[in-house]
C-alpha cells in the first residue's frame, strides 16, 4: 500500500475540531508527516497533559512547532513577571512534545509598551530562556498588533535582538489582510525564518483591525479556495527563491470547519498541500485536485 506524504506541508490542530486522538489520525491518514500543536489540545485533554504528549508521539507524526505565547514583550513590574512565568511553562511544554519552535505573537496589550529598546529587551529574553531546551522562538506580528503589525516591523525588532534561536514566523493571513509588499521580505534573512503558516479568506480585503481580528478568528480557508490564491502563490514562490526551506503549516480558523467531519476537513488540507507543492513550488498553476501525487513506499 502507498502512503501519501506532502514532505513540507503540515496542518495546524485549531483548523480541527474533535479531541486530539482523532486530529492526529485524521491529518496522518491525509498523508501529512506533521503537525502544528496548540497548547489547549494538550493541556485540554482529558486524560491529562502526559497523555496527550504520548497521543503526539505515538502519531508519529513531526511537530511542526507549539503555540501561542500571546503580549509578552513590552510589559513592565508585576505583568512582566507573570508573563515571564507563563513563556516558562509554554517553553517546558514544547519540549515534552518535541516541538523545536515556540511561535509567540506580537502584544496586543494596552499595557505594553511600544518601545523598540524594551520589545528588543524582552525577546532576547524570550530566547534566552528557550535556549537551554534546545527551542526556536518564532517572532510573528498580527496584523492588528498593537505596535508591531506587519513583518518588516517583527524583523527590525528581530534583528536588532541578534540572539541565536529568535527568528520570525510568517503568515501570510497578515500579509494579505496589511496588504504588505513583498519587497520588505529581501531585507530579511532566511535562515531567521522559522514557520511559515499559510491561509487564504473570501474578502479582498480587510478595512480595520478589528475586521482583521474577525476575519483571522472565524473566516479563513485553505489557500487555493479564497480570493487570494495568485496572492499567496507568489508569496511561497518569493520565500523559495529567498532560500527558505523550512516547514509550512496550514493555519486555517473556520468555523464552517468546525462543524464538518475531520477526514473531510484534512482532505481539503491535502488538496491545498498538492496544489502548492506541484502547482506552486514547481512553476506552473494547475487546480486543486489536478495534481501530481508525490508518494513514498
Amino acid at each position: 500500500m502507498t502512503r501519501l506524504d506532502i514532505a513540507d506541508f503540515g496542518m495546524d490542530t485549531i483548523t480541527l475540531s474533535g479531541p486530539l486522538e482523532a486530529k492526529l489520525k485524521a491529518v496522518k491518514d491525509a498523508g501529512f508527516g506533521q503537525i502544528m500543536l496548540a497548547a489547549r489540545d494538550i493541556v485540554g485533554h482529558p486524560q491529562g497533559m502526559e497523555a496527550a504528549v504520548a497521543a503526539v508521539r505515538d502519531s508519529g507524526l513531526r511537530v511542526t512547532g507549539f503555540q501561542v505565547l500571546r503580549d509578552f514583550e513590552g510589559l513592565e513590574g508585576h505583568l512582566h513577571g507573570y508573563k515571564v512565568d507563563i513563556a516558562q511553562q509554554m517553553i517546558l511544554m514544547a519540549r515534552a512534545l518535541g516541538a523545536k519552535v515556540l511561535l509567540a505573537c506580537s502584544s496586543t496589550s494596552r499595557h505594553a509598551s511600544g518601545d523598540t529598546a524594551a520589545i528588543v529587551r524582552d525577546l532576547r529574553k524570550l530566547a534566552m530562556l528557550a535556549l537551554p531546551h534546545g527551542i526556536k522562538v518564532a517572532y510573528e506580528g498580527l496584523s492588528w498588533g498593537r505596535h508591531i503589525n506587519e513583518v518588516h516591523t517583527a524583523w527590525e525588532v528581530v534583528e536588532q535582538a541578534d540572539f541565536p534561536n529568535l527568528g520570525l514566523g510568517i503568515d501570510s493571513y497578515h500579509i494579505l489582510a496589511t496588504n504588505t509588499a513583498l519587497t520588505h521580505l529581501d531585507l530579511i534573512d532566511p535562515a531567521k525564518i522559522y514557520l511559515v503558516q499559510l491561509a487564504d479568506f473570501m474578502w479582498q480585503e480587510t478595512r480595520t483591525p478589528e475586521e482583521r481580528m474577525d476575519t483571522a478568528r472565524h473566516f479563513r480557508v485553505f489557500p487555493g479556495e479564497g480570493v487570494h490564491s495568485q496572492a499567496i502563490a507568489t508569496l511561497v514562490r518569493k520565500l523559495d527563491a529567498l532560500g527558505y526551506r523550512g516547514d509550512y503549516s496550514f493555519e486555517v480558523f473556520n468555523d464552517d470547519y468546525q462543524q464538518l467531519p475531520l477526514p473531510y476537513v484534512a482532505q481539503r488540507g491535502r488538496a491545498s498541500a498538492l496544489w502548492l507543492a506541484d502547482g506552486v513550488l514547481r512553476r506552473s498553476m494547475p487546480l486543486p485536485g489536478a495534481m501530481r501525487l508525490r508518494t513514498i513506499a
